[in-house]
Parts: C-alpha cells; structure tokens; sequence
C-alpha cells in the first residue's frame, strides 16, 4: 500500500533491521488473510476514486488503530467520495453528516423524545451510531456542537441525562474541512483536534490522474451507484478485528521508542511552534507505526514506519507561532526539519 505520510521517508535513512526481542510466533492465519484483504482495499476503492492511494493507505491504518481520521483538501478532490467508497468495499455501515453552523449537539448524538402515546421519554439515536461517520465540513459548526463529538470519539458512547449508550463496534469518525476557505467556519479546538488520530492532506490530482477521472465519468460512472462502478466488499468487521489483534503483537524495538519520543520532543523545541507534540502524540505514532509495519508485511517495527507516519500522525497536533505562519512555515515544514536532524537508531 502507499504510505498514507504523502512522501517516502528521506533518502539516507537508516533501517532497524530486527528487534531486540526474539521473534514471536507466526501470526494466524486469519490475520494473514485480513493482511491481504486490508492491502487490497487500496484497488477496490480506486474503481471510484482516482489517484488516492495515500489517503486510503491512512485511513486503513486509522481503522486498524480504533482511530479517528480529518481529511483536508479543497472541493472536489473526491473526500467525501473516498469514505463512502471505502465503507462500501469494508462492508461498513455509514452514515454522513453535514455540519451546519445551526446544527444542534442533539443532532449529532440523538436525544429524548416525548412518545405522547406512552407517556415517556425514548431515546432517538443520532447518526453517531453507526460504524464510520462521516463528518463532512466539520469546521463549520459552533464549537458547542463540535462537543459534542469528544464524548463520542474518546468514550465510543453518548450520555443523555446520566445513561451511557455504546456506540456500535467498529466506530471511528471520518471528518473533512476545507484548508482554503474560512469565512463562516470555526476551527477546531486543540482537544479536539487531537483526538483525530491521523490528518490526511488530498492534494490536487496530477495530470494523468486527472484524464483518467474524466475518462471514468465519459465511461458513465455515477457517484452516487458505488455497486455500478463495481465496488464491492472484500474485507469487513471480522478482518478488522484480527488485524488489530495482529497489529498489538508487532515488536518495536526500545531505540524505536526512543526515537519517537525524540521526534515528539524535537517539535516542541522548534522556534516556530507555539505547542507542540504531547505525550498523546507520540503515543499515536507508535500506533500508527505499528500498523504500517503490520500492513508492509513485518512483525516487528522500523524507524522508517515511523517516518512514513509521522506526518500524518503529528502535523494536526503542532501549534505554530502566528510570525511562523505569516512567513509560510507550514507544520509539514517543521516535521520535514524535525525528521532531517534527530538521529536515527541504528
């Protein structure tokens, strides 16, 4: 699968070869076969999506974390496709919800409605129950609704009036937001902004990718008929959870660890960054570093999983300095410094 950090890591990097720790049993076969289910996403999902193979390689490894993706790209570069696509070939229920600046918390999570008839309070479930909910322009809904969305991401479960309610299992919000336009949106708060395991930049498409889009709708592809495009499922719930299972037993090797703390300490040094990576974060990249090492076909981690995650994994949770970005600097651009000056383990 492509690497979901939208690059190859720096040419020079070195490889851990082998952790410290002696090899573990082979995996089952179950989770060989969810491995290779998993890997064949990327194909299926690309009958109605073009040229997104990084943003579903992301979101595969969000889905193997238990967690939580934001896709960022300007209209029209197939983001809101790409989820309904993937919940088609993952055999997934989804659900979308477009996030309005009068959307109410209630909408979101559900709420207690009189029955007039019984003369008691029943509860409606929102479109959080669900198993992927795509959250579509998340940012331009007041922060009171956006709320309303940490319970759910952090707990997996709505509380209404003191009675917690599980949400279906799997979960995970898939949200997207437009980097361009601002006027009548609200950024997302920092807490909020890091409970999203990955952000996933869809860039726009290159030329060859581009011909090969409008050659499809010539063909008479229709966004809205998924099974005519000849998308179908070819992993589901039980895949994903033998592939978590899998993904827990890969070894990471102490240097590795180390290394990423180093990286998540580096940011928070950086001249331009106002805030930089938590704890939270570093402890994301190693999910997420895991996962891709599981994906690639390894049992144990390298310094070079890390670096093809860190991106994704970290550029959400760096606060820059209002100069910084004034002069251009981007949070890409420090992880880009950050990843060329900590030493990597041998």
């Amino acid at each position: 699968m492509t690497s979901p950090n939208l690059g190859a890591p720096p040419p020079g990097s070195e490889t851990l070869r082998k952790p410290l720790a002696a090899p573990q049993a082979p995996p089952p076969a179950d989770a060989e076969a969810a491995r290779r289910a998993l890997v064949t996403l990327r194909d299926e999902v690309a009958k109605a999506v073009v040229g997104q193979d990084a943003a579903v390689s992301g979101l595969v490894v969000a889905l193997l974390c238990r967690g939580h993706a934001l896709l960022e790209g300007v209209p029209g570069v197939a983001k809101t496709l790409l989820v309904r696509t993937l919940a088609a070939a993952l055999s997934l229920d989804t659900k979308r919800l477009q996030f309005t600046p009068d959307l109410m918390p209630g909408d979101v999570t559900g709420s207690l409605v009189y029955d007039s008839r019984t003369s008691e309070f029943t509860f409606r479930e929102g479109p959080v129950f669900t198993n992927l909910l795509l959250a579509d322009e998340i940012n331009r809904t007041p922060p009171k609704t956006q709320a309303a969305l940490l319970e759910v991401m952090e707990e997996r479960q709505v509380t209404v009036e003191g009675v917690p309610r599980p949400l279906p299992a799997p979960f995970a919000v898939l949200a997207t937001q437009n980097p361009i336009e601002h006027e009548g949106t609200y950024p997302l708060p920092e807490a909020q902004l890091d409970r999203f395991l990955i952000k996933v930049t869809l860039p726009l498409p290159p030329r060859d990718d581009e011909v090969r889009i409008l050659a499809h709708h010539a063909g008479g592809f229709d966004p809205g008929n998924l099974a005519a495009a000849g998308v179908s499922p070819v992993a589901g719930p039980a895949d994903l959870a033998a592939a978590r299972a899998a993904v827990s037993r890969v070894q990471i090797h102490p240097e590795v660890l180390a290394y990423i703390v180093d990286l998540a300490r580096a940011t928070r040094a950086a001249p331009s960054v106002q805030l930089g990576v938590s704890p939270r974060g570093a402890t994301a990249l190693l999910a997420t570093t895991r996962a891709w090492a599981w994906l690639s076909g390894r049992a144990y981690a390298t310094p070079d999983d890390v670096k093809a995650l860190a991106r994704a994994t970290l550029r959400h949770r760096i606060s820059l300095r209002p100069e910084a970005e004034q002069d251009g600097v981007t949070a890409d651009t420090v992880l880009d410094q950050v990843l060329a000056v900590v030493p990597v383990p041998r």
